[in-house]
């Protein structure tokens, strides 16, 4: 099945490839104009994500939700959680009832795919990998991020050989097709929110491409009941 991920997706990143061409980082004002809703409630995301994190034991590994990312989130034997609001527009319940500030903020922004608390353990790394397409785009919102001695904050996102250090309250739009890879070099569980954002600036025929991935992605969520 991994094998069989990886070949769709190399596949669709290099049609989308061919046809248009992105910067690694993207402006939110034009490309997703709701982040600002997102930054001015993060405090009460925070809050909720805090909550969550009192029993991250019942918080699925990414690995345990799709097998084919193993060799992303279970390479080092330290855990990368994921607690997932929606998938490709799929919204788990029991979840959004947890996070009803998040829950409102994700229901209220057509434009928002996917959403999910990501909990990085102390000490985890996440190899070099790239998104499978470009119709999405990757939203990352610093909830508690761990601090280095001089205050710079310790979880890394290297993207396209950048880094960038997302601290709490700071947000980034990106293209996650880029080459990436993510540190939390601490000894503390490092919390963001992250979003898959519907792509606007394409051909009309990529747009209705994308479209039907997702739906596509989305009918296969609700066949393997994976939430």
């Amino acid at each position: 099945m991994s094998i069989l991920y990886d070949r769709a997706s190399e596949l669709v990143r290099k049609f989308y490839d061919n046809r248009m061409s992105s910067p690694s980082v993207l402006d939110t004002e034009s490309c997703f104009p709701e982040a600002e809703r997102f930054f001015d409630d993060w405090q009460s995301i925070r809050d909720e994500a805090l909550s969550v994190a009192r029993e991250i034991q019942k918080v699925p590994r990414f690995h345990e939700l799709m097998e084919e990312q193993a060799d992303i989130s279970a390479q080092d034997g330290r855990d990368w959680r994921m607690f997932v609001l929606q998938a490709y527009g799929v919204p788990v319940k029991r979840n959004m009832e947890q996070c009803p500030a998040l829950a409102s903020l994700i229901t209220s922004s057509p434009d928002v795919l996917s959403a999910a608390l990501s909990f990085l353990a102390p000490g985890k790394y996440i190899p070099q990998h790239r998104g499978p397409f470009r119709g999405i785009l990757r939203f990352y919102l610093g909830l508690s991020v761990p601090v280095t001695e001089d205050g710079s904050p310790a979880a890394v996102l290297m993207l396209d050989g950048v880094e960038h250090r997302i601290g709490n309250g700071e947000f980034l739009l990106w293209d996650d097709t880029y080459p990436h890879e993510v540190w939390n070099r601490s000894g503390e569980v490092r919390i963001a929110l992250l979003l898959d954002i519907r792509r606007r600036d394409m051909p009309p025929d990529l747009r209705f491409l994308s479209s039907l991935i997702v739906r596509l992605i989305g009918a296969t969520i609700r066949l393997r009941r994976i939430f």
